[in-house]
């Protein structure tokens, strides 16, 4: 097959660049940066350079780039035609706006913000920058009492129907490690496990997702069912923190090779003396983080 014959149909591409097949449309009517071939049955066809282009329009739009500044920077063969700090500010901006909107009860509005969203930047950079981004924040005003349980309920409803839309649409790939994802005991906010469960399914990973807290002992019964390589918890309120440390404790003494991760807002908010003895189970604020938190616990059951 000639370098230039397409080969990859459009979910392929949407799997290699980590892009959703309807991104990837809007793109391309947009912006005319791709010109597929279309087979005989009239589906879009993409060739190696194809791939080569987008890949690296991908990584101008992770670097915080909007599609349409990443095309311009493409066209004239130069990073200097928009600055670092004008990106954030548009970032910035889609975020506020569809704080607003949560906070507003506009579901029509969110829905059309979140969508603006993924048409401008990757999965990955809507999931973490975006989404993750707001579900903090909303946390921390609930929290601080600054807004009621019905806008926390509201914007959760929202935030959860799209992540698990996303969620459902991934490929799983069966060599990897199985890994169970679940609120901590007496935890009900999900929203940050969902966020962090669609970034390991997008890589592919087998997820169990169990969701908010779960009567005690049901989770050994889980363990031993699926005998997982990963179980993530995620704690939002500081009042679970030592639950959730009491069980990974327990858990360690029985399952000795499973790795146990520890997240959420509640996490990210400890000192020094409260992260004594779990620094293994952090895994961090952002997507390096995770990644590198996934990397390093395979490498130690490895070795």
């Amino acid at each position: 097959m000639k370098a230039d014959e397409g080969k990859y149909n459009i979910k392929a591409v949407s799997n290699i660049l980590g892009i959703q097949p309807g991104t990837l449309r809007a793109w391309e009517r947009r912006y005319q940066m791709v010109a597929p071939v279309r087979n005989e049955s009239g589906h879009r066809l993409y060739t190696d350079e194809h791939i080569r282009k987008l890949k690296w329009l991908v990584s101008k739009v992770n670097a915080g780039f909007t599609i349409s500044q990443a095309v311009a920077l493409s066209e004239q063969e130069q990073d200097t035609v928009v600055s670092s700090e004008q990106n954030e500010d548009q970032l910035s901006v889609l975020r506020n706006d569809l704080l607003r909107a949560l906070m507003q009860f506009d579901e029509s509005k969110s829905h059309d913000l979140i969508n603006e969203a993924f048409s401008l930047y990757t999965v990955d950079k809507v999931l973490v920058d975006i989404l993750g981004s707001i579900l903090i924040k909303i946390g921390l005003l609930w929290e601080e009492e600054r807004i009621t349980t019905a806008h926390e309920h509201f914007a959760t409803s929202i935030l959860r129907s799209r992540i698990g839309i996303l969620m459902h649409s991934f490929p799983q790939n069966n060599f990897l490690p199985k890994v169970v994802a679940v609120c901590s005991p007496g935890e009900w906010h999900e929203l940050g496990l969902l966020i962090f469960t669609l970034f390991i399914r997008r890589k592919g990973f087998n997820v169990i997702y169990l969701g908010s807290s779960i009567k005690e002992g049901d989770i050994q019964v889980v363990l031993d069912t699926v005998e997982p390589k990963f179980l993530f918890m995620s704690c939002t309120l500081k009042q679970n923190l030592q639950r959730a440390k009491e069980l990974i404790k327990d858990l360690e003494k029985d399952y000795k090779d499973l790795a146990i991760g520890l997240g959420g807002n509640a996490v990210n908010m400890m000192n020094d003396t409260e992260k004594e003895g779990f620094e293994k189970n952090l895994v961090g604020l952002n997507k390096e983080d995770w990644e590198n938190w996934i990397s390093n616990s395979l490498n130690m059951s490895a070795n």
